[in-house]
């Protein structure tokens, strides 16, 4: 598993939210070290200082840069190194690059923007998909077309074969236009792979039914709700809405374990889903939803 990453939402953009994490500031007209030539003083007690060692490493980092279309969003990642007394081990995160929006055709709105409201992305999917984190190395087992496009039939390899044949005529009648995809591993074995399926509006994308506890995924006999992801939504600040939904596979499970989250967002739907050689964590997949989701507005 890579470096433990600024927080499981890593978030590129969340305006008017307010980072959870603790000041780091001495009170309001107490220097936070003395003036030069001045005589040094009493040293802090270890409590305090471990105190505040441990809200700055532990804290989650979220910064905001709300701009318009196009705008670029930072990545803040507390430096990690070692601290005598103090634990600096990865709690599971991953560590992802920056986070951009692309710039959109002139004229064109901002989903869910007050001119905007069915929520449709006018920007090229593939520069919405959520980019592979560091250290991991992209997965050919995942068939892309140019320009990371996935045909339908591939897509449908992740679902059971009786399931299929219903869901592609389903496609069909319900305008979906185009999906795109991304798969990577992490050293530790979880493979990872990030569909964006775009339909003709929000309403279409609504009646997707690959995103429920009966959506059939390959390979695996019962999935249902992940009841340790509504903690972690609240822990990270992400966005309250019934258009996420996560969902791990049941035990007992085969070789492996499927974790599989979902955000719809307008005319476009998520599906993102994780599985490793026994127990797959879940961790990284409430973190990959929370960004994916932040990507899509």
């Amino acid at each position: 598993m890579t470096e433990q990453s600024n927080a499981e939402a890593t978030t590129p953009q969340a305006p008017d939210t307010v980072p959870d994490t603790a000041p780091d500031t001495a009170p309001a007209g107490v220097p936070d070290t003395a003036p030069a030539g001045a005589p040094a003083g009493p040293a802090a007690p270890k409590d305090r200082r471990a105190l505040r060692a441990a809200l700055r490493w532990t804290a989650a980092v979220l910064a905001f840069a709300a701009a318009g279309a196009g705008a670029a969003y930072a990545v803040a990642q507390p430096e990690r190194t070692d601290v005598p007394g103090l634990s600096t081990r990865s709690d599971g995160r991953w560590d992802y690059p920056a986070l951009a929006l692309p710039t959109l055709p002139p004229g064109a709105p901002l989903p869910f923007a007050p001119d905007n409201a069915d929520g449709i992305h006018h920007a090229g999917l593939t520069q919405l998909l959520l980019p592979a984190p560091l250290g991991s190395a992209p997965d050919p087992a995942l068939k892309l077309e140019k320009d990371s496009v996935v045909s339908v039939d591939t897509f449908l390899e992740e679902y059971e074969a009786t399931a299929r044949e219903k869901m592609k005529q389903g496609f069909a009648d319900n305008g979906l236009r185009q999906i795109v995809g991304r798969a990577w591993t992490t050293p530790d074995g979880v493979r990872t792979r990030v569909y964006l399926l775009r339909f003709h509006a929000s309403g279409f994308a609504d009646v997707f039914t690959g995103c429920s506890a009966d959506m059939n995924l390959n390979g695996v006999n019962r999935i249902e709700t992940d009841d340790l992801w509504g903690k972690a939504r609240v822990a990270q600040a992400a966005p309250t809405t019934d258009d996420v939904t996560v969902l791990e596979e049941s035990v007992p499970f085969g070789d492996e374990q499927i974790r599989a989250g979902c955000v719809q967002s307008g005319d476009v739907q998520a599906v993102i889903l994780q599985s490793r050689k026994g127990a797959t964590p879940a961790v990284p997949l409430h973190q990959a939803v929370i960004l994916q989701g932040q990507l899509l507005g």
